[in-house]
């Protein structure tokens, strides 16, 4: 999963494998539960759910209207996962490559570790913080080579920014942590994100 469509992709068979859905409710639970999506836009998921559809992943049925109502609503449609769709979600799941711990498909993963086996939630979260790491070396030489040529406000937000990534690298390891002693209590961990 390369690219926001492909994550997406796996958000809506994660949400359809809990039940059928309307698209609205579909929208609605993708930023409730995977706030990664708030601003998604009709624009984006129709063509994700058509594309699934197409691969055979789900289907879609139109709600039938009782027989003498009337109802200025258009009928709606309800999506659903196939078995096939069920197969491609399990793939997507494991999948633990470098694809699973950039940012935008990250949170996806994350929010989704309950249906993933410990042995690739271990992975993705090791491969997030190596990624980080390097980032946080990244950004520790830009400030110590241009520090002297930025005015105060731009050098305390190049300073937030590596502060920032040291926390989620302090989340991760803590969840890493737990991931690898699964009989130890798991810590409350909130996510750097909660913080702001």
């Amino acid at each position: 999963m390369r690219r926001r469509g492909d994550v997406l992709l796996l958000a809506v068979l994660a949400l359809l494998a809990d039940g059928p859905l309307h698209g609205y409710e579909v929208r609605k639970r993708l930023d409730q539960r995977l706030g990664v999506f708030r601003a998604l836009s009709y624009g984006s998921l129709y063509p994700a759910l058509r594309a699934l559809q197409a691969g055979g992943c789900i289907t879609e049925t139109t709600e039938q209207r009782l027989p003498g109502t009337v109802s200025p609503r258009r009928a709606r449609v309800v999506y659903e996962i196939t078995a096939h769709g069920k197969d491609r979600l399990a793939e997507m799941l494991e999948e633990s490559g470098p694809e699973a711990w950039e940012d935008d498909a990250f949170g996806v993963h994350f929010a989704l570790f309950t249906r993933v086996a410990p042995r690739t939630r271990l992975r993705i979260l090791e491969g997030r913080r190596a990624r980080l790491l390097e980032r946080l070396e990244q950004l520790s030489r830009s400030i110590e080579r241009t520090q002297a040529q930025l005015d105060a406000y731009a050098l305390e937000a190049q300073r937030h920014g590596l502060e920032t990534v040291r926390s989620e690298v302090d989340w991760l390891e803590r969840l890493i942590s737990a991931e690898a002693h699964p009989g130890t209590a798991r810590p409350h961990a909130p996510h750097p994100e909660e913080n702001h």
